[in-house]
Order: structure tokens, then C-alpha cells, then sequence
């Protein structure tokens, strides 16, 4: 999971990048870049940290230009914690191309031969980013071998973009000297979305992970990128848009209303908000069913994606809702903190048990999801030391079961704790008295209720279903395996605790052009 944006506007684009990527911090705490386009000049900065520890006044200043890209992001599948592999990535030929990315290719080590062996393009790092960039590349050079170039040429190849790549991809990139370019996976599984504003000098335009980042920086939510879809955006701010794949279908991945998105955000026509809402009446249809009557005094949330949910909760089971933790705002989200020490160490850093909320009480705990287990058994143990009687916990998602391949940060059967276990063993590894998930058909349900267009969803982490139909045992053996690599468990528990100057990339780039 990452947040990426990309804007062509008519006045200097460096400020309105750094406040969208503001307003998509909760997609990546990781590393956090920047790249403008200034004529044909690429000025690019990015290292690893928060948004507003990564940019100070001098790397800002260096950012000219009026159209622009910019990515916050955190590690996938094992990959390193290094500045090396923050985005965006640079190519310079053909016309120069700079590119930031939201999922995950999983056909990427078969990509990575055919670029040595047959494109003869090198990859630097290993990055499916980096990867992506250059089959991007490749295909806009074998396209169009001269140096002219159009939005056909441009959609040409995105089209072969989706013909060689598998897996999950939003995708904004900037050509030099031409304008910006974006597009979605032909399942529509990752989150891209167009915003305009009209002002006296002529049409801006954003595109953007989420509908938050565009309309928190006062543009106009156009709509969402379809699956497949290319745009192209010239420097003039003229606006053009093609299908690119053959038999493209929308498949979002559910976790992202579940947990990953903001609330106020709304992605392929779903509020996230009142799908949150809806997950909470059909979780407390099924709590009715398997809970004895006035076994629960309360119902209580864990701060803040589960908040919708367990209102709800309250609500139609007729029993008080109340906050009986306490979030320091000031600690990162513990689902994306690399290494399961650090993560267990910070549960207790960023939530607070009030004592006089659980004492003498049966605890309804709601959450949006469990997928290590280290969280809720964190929080059980915190309700009892504050004094519950019982603790019962719910979840507002099903039990996640399988890896996930498509760009979340949860690939191995082994950390996941429903993994092989049923819910009265989950239950005691947990800690708590009872423990009641979602059904994930109600799951897919209270989406379909927001939006009765969506057929389907990437729900691979709940059904085991892979969409893309590429993924095999022997895929998900290989990756559990680069994970357990012990070089990878270093880096990744190792937090990007280096020095944080070194490494740091500034770019300027003086490229041919029209």
C-alpha cells in the first residue's frame, strides 16, 4: 500500500504535491518523494521518513516547475527499508520518463529476465517499481522509435504495459517535455482517481490515490480511473483518456474500505465512511446470533478505522457505546510498522486503557480487522488489567486467511494468526472470552449495498481467491522465503534507523525535448 499523486497545474506545483501527500500519510509512513517538471527539466527529492520530516525549505525550492508527482510509501513483500528504493525512479530514455507506483507486480522476476535478456535494460535495485518504469519504457520506445510523441503512442503502450505485467499497479508517471500520464491495472484492484479545477489561466488537473487528497486540496472529484484505463495530460492542460486493456473488469481490493483508505474518501463510487457503517449492522446481525442476550454491557473501539463499525454495533444491539481508549495520535499505524517487535511495542505507546470504562464490565471490543494477532492480544490484555469482567472481541472483517500478493503488507501464511485455526483457537491465542468475526460474503454485501455495480472484489486475504490467476503455491513459497531471508528481517526491523542524510536523493535533470 502507497499514495501517489500526480498534478499539471498552471503555478508552481511543489506545494500543492507536499499537502496532497499530506492528506495521504495513512498509505505510507515509510519514505516520501517528490518530482517536478520544469520544460525539461526533472527536479526529483525523496528519502525515507514522514512527509514533513523528509522535506525541508531548501529541498522545496528546488522543486520548480508546474506539473508534478509524488509517492508515500511503505515496503512490500520483504523488500528493503532503503533509501534506494523510495520512489519516484528515473529512466532517461526514451524522452526521460519519471514514474511512481501503488501495488505490487508479481511477475516481476520473470520481467526482470526479459528486460536483461531481451530489452536490454538494466535494473538497479529490487524494486518492482524500477521494473515497472522500464517495461513502461521499452514499450513506449519499440511503440514509437522516433522521438515524436502523442496520447496514441502513450496509450499504445500502456496497452503492452498490460499485456507483460501482472499483479496490482496505479501509476502516475511524467514524460519530459510532454505532460503527465497515469493509469490502472486492467482488474482495477489498487485506487486511482481524476480531480480538476478551473481557474483564470486554464484547467488543473490531479490524479490521486484517493478522492481525500483531491478534494482536501480544493480540487473537483471528476471521477475514478476505470480499470485498464490511461490518461494523458499535456502541459497545457489538455485532457485525454483511452482503454487500454482488453477485457478489463473492476475488482478494488476490499481492504482498502476495510482499513487501508480514510474515512472521507470515497473510491469506486463507495463512500468508505458508510461502508464502514454498513460492516458494523451486518457484524451485529451476526454477534445476535451467536452471543447469548445481555452478555454485553458495552461496546467499545479501537481507535480510529473501527470507529463506523462499532457504532453501529451499539446501536442495533441496544447497548452503550462508549471510548474507552485512548489514541496518541503522535505514533504511526502499528498494521504498517515493519517488524513484529516494533509493532507489539508500539500498541502500548499509542493506545491507553481508561480504567473507570472497563471496570466491572463485559467488554464488546471492536475492530476493523485482525491479521497478526499481536495487536488484539495487546488490547485484550490492556481491558483486563483496567478492570473488565469479560472481554469479547469482534471483528468487523472476516478472518485473514491467505497472503496477500497485491501490494499489502501481510505475505506469509505463518504471521497470520487465523492461518489454519478456527475461531475458538484464535480466540485463546488472543486472550479473549469470545471472538466473533465478519462473514465475508456480509463483507462483500454491505460494499454492494454502497455501490450495486460492483460485481467483485480482491479479497484474496479473506477467500483465497487471486484474481489474476497467476499466483501459485510455489509463488507464495518463494516469497515467504525471501522474506525469512535474514539480510531482509535486518532491514526491516531495522526501521530506516541509519543515518537519515545518507542516502537522501536530489535530482536535476537537463533532458532533450520539444
Amino acid at each position: 500500500m502507497c499514495g501517489i499523486v500526480g498534478v499539471v497545474s498552471k503555478t508552481p506545483v511543489n506545494q500543492v504535491i507536499y499537502d496532497s501527500l499530506l492528506l495521504l500519510q495513512h498509505r505510507g509512513q515509510d519514505a516520501a518523494g517528490i518530482a517536478t517538471a520544469n520544460g525539461n527539466n526533472f527536479h526529483m527529492y525523496k528519502a525515507n521518513g514522514m512527509v514533513r520530516d523528509v522535506f525541508r525549505t531548501r529541498n522545496m525550492r528546488g522543486l520548480l516547475g508546474t506539473s508534478g508527482i509524488g509517492q508515500v510509501r511503505y515496503p512490500t513483500a520483504g523488500s528493503a527499508s532503503s533509501e534506494e528504493e523510495a520512489q519516484p525512479f528515473y529512466v532517461n530514455a526514451p524522452y526521460g520518463i519519471i514514474l511512481v507506483h501503488n501495488g505490487n507486480i508479481t511477475n516481476t522476476l520473470q520481467l526482470k529476465e526479459e528486460m536483461f535478456r531481451i530489452d536490454r535494460r538494466h535494473i538497479n535495485t529490487n524494486s518492482d517499481t524500477e521494473v515497472l518504469l522500464n517495461v513502461l519504457a521499452h514499450e513506449l520506445q519499440m511503440t514509437n522509435p522516433g522521438y515524436s510523441l502523442d496520447p496514441d503512442t502513450l496509450f499504445t503502450a500502456v496497452g503492452g504495459v498490460h499485456r507483460r505485467t501482472q499483479g496490482s499497479y496505479a501509476v502516475v508517471a511524467l514524460v519530459a517535455g510532454f505532460g503527465l500520464l497515469a493509469f490502472r491495472d486492467p482488474f482495477g484492484i489498487r485506487p486511482l482517481c481524476i480531480g480538476k479545477q478551473e481557474t483564470a489561466a486554464g484547467t488543473e488537473w490531479m490524479v490521486a490515490s484517493e478522492s481525500v487528497a483531491i478534494e482536501g486540496i480544493g480540487f473537483e472529484f471528476v471521477r475514478d480511473v476505470l480499470p485498464g484505463e490511461a490518461i494523458f495530460i499535456d502541459q497545457e492542460g489538455n485532457f485525454h483518456s483511452r482503454q487500454c486493456a482488453t477485457n478489463p473488469s473492476l475488482n478494488p481490493c476490499i481492504f482498502e474500505y476495510v482499513y487501508l483508505a480514510r474515512p472521507d474518501s470515497c473510491l469506486d463510487g463507495v463512500p468508505v465512511y458508510n461502508a464502514r457503517l454498513r460492516m458494523g449492522d451486518y457484524l451485529a446481525e451476526k454477534i445476535k446470533r451467536v452471543m447469548p442476550f445481555g452478555d454485553i454491557d458495552v461496546v467499545m473501539p479501537i481507535p480510529d478505522s473501527s470507529r463506523p463499525a462499532a457504532m453501529q454495533v451499539a446501536s442495533k444491539l441496544g447497548v452503550d457505546y462508549r471510548e474507552g481508549f485512548f489514541k496518541n495520535r503522535y505514533v504511526g499505524r502499528t498494521f504498517i510498522m515493519p517488524g513484529q517487535a516494533v509493532r507489539k511495542k508500539s500498541v502500548r505507546q499509542k493506545l491507553n486503557a481508561m480504567g473507570i470504562e472497563f471496570k466491572g464490565r463485559n467488554v464488546l471490543i471492536v475492530d476493523d480487522s485482525i491479521v497478526r494477532g499481536t495487536t488484539s492480544h495487546e488490547i485484550v490484555l490492556m481491558a483486563r488489567n483496567a478492570g473488565a469482567n469479560k472481554v469479547i472481541f469482534a471483528s468487523a472483517a472476516p478472518p485473514v486467511r491467505f497472503p496477500n500478493v497485491y501490494g499489502i503488507d501481510m505475505p506469509t501464511r505463518g504471521e497470520l494468526v487465523a492461518y489454519n485455526r478456527d475461531d475458538e483457537q484464535i480466540a485463546r491465542m488472543i486472550g479473549a472470552d469470545k471472538l466473533v468475526y465478519q462473514d465475508v460474503e456480509d463483507m462483500k454485501q454491505a460494499m454492494r449495498d454502497m455501490n450495486p455495480k460492483l460485481n467483485n472484489f480482491e479479497a484474496s486475504c479473506f477467500d483465497g481467491n487471486y484474481i489474476t490467476g497467476n499466483i501459485t503455491a510455489e509463488y507464495l513459497d518463494r516469497i515467504e522465503r525471501a522474506r525469512m531471508m535474514p539480510e531482509a528481517l535486518s532491514d526491516r526491523d531495522a526501521g530506516g534507523g541509519a543515518d537519515r542524510d545518507a542516502g537522501r536523493s536530489q535530482l536535476h535533470l537537463q533532458l532533450s525535448g520539444d
